[in-house]
């Protein structure tokens, strides 16, 4: 599960290093200028990190689904060669996606007005400064939405559910909740990262309004990676553990500096 959770923070990293310098500028000085070239690459980068850290979270769901339901089997099912092997294919699943937007894209015919009113460059402002037609790649989207985002997400629901039964017959009260207390931080994470998309990407943007797809946005590319590292340190037994230990040192050296 660490090795996972050091997966999911580079997804994080890359997205906010990605997104996070082009929004301040544009919040500071209200508005930041970038070249056509940069804004694709910036698309693209976010196009990678949002479909490998999807791929990830069902990975992730497997886990947790192999742990509290076959425990048994844990150990010879996730390996090494496991977690490499999903790593792997993970990346380069979300590399391909960025490249298959990338390529479309660079053959729009972009005529003006080549002002974006969003905080960064996403699909659809980017496809609006287009006048060629863009029928195509909204079919794209809905087949990459539907392989890297749907299915990920039916994978999900599916290990929950069968997580969800095997902690309701589990007999004492404890045990349910220490069973749930392993899965619980990956379910917050998964419903704020798919929650958000879902409505962004898979549903009709014309039945969206600006103001909403932009808070809808910043959901996804600012929140959910700056609340990611504190729900999964804070609800985590070891980050608690050593924190006391820590914070227990700390006061031992302190006493004895007074004494």
């Amino acid at each position: 599960m660490y090795f996972f959770i050091t997966q999911l923070s580079l997804c994080d990293i890359l997205l906010t290093t990605d997104i996070v310098p082009t929004l301040l500028l544009t919040v500071l000085y209200g508005g930041s200028s970038v070249t056509l070239i940069g804004c694709l690459f910036q698309f693209s980068f976010l196009v990678m990190s949002e479909s490998s850290e999807c791929l990830l979270l069902s990975v992730m769901s497997y886990d947790r689904y192999l742990a509290i339901c076959n425990p048994l089997r844990y150990n010879s099912i996730i390996n090494h060669t496991f977690c490499a092997v999903s790593v792997t294919v993970i990346w380069l699943v979300g590399f391909i996606v960025m490249l298959m937007y990338m390529i479309s894209m660079c053959y729009l015919y972009y005529c003006g007005p080549h002002i974006i009113d969003h905080f960064y460059c996403d699909l659809e402002p980017i496809l609006k400064l287009s006048c060629s037609d863009t029928s195509k790649i909204h079919i794209q989207i809905l087949i990459i939405g539907v392989l890297n985002v749907f299915c990920p997400f039916v994978i999900i629901v599916m290990s929950y559910v069968y997580i969800a039964v095997t902690i309701m017959k589990i007999q004492s009260n404890n045990g349910r909740h220490k069973a749930f207390s392993t899965c619980s931080s990956h379910l917050i994470v998964v419903s704020m990262l798919y929650g958000t998309l879902i409505i962004v990407y898979m549903f009709p943007a014309n039945g969206q309004t600006l103001t909403l797809s932009k808070v809808l946005s910043l959901i996804y590319t600012v929140l959910t990676p700056l609340l990611n590292p504190i729900i999964y340190t804070l609800r985590n037994k070891d980050f608690k553990k050593t924190f006391y230990k820590l914070k227990l040192v700390q006061y031992v050296g302190r006493r004895r500096k007074f004494h």
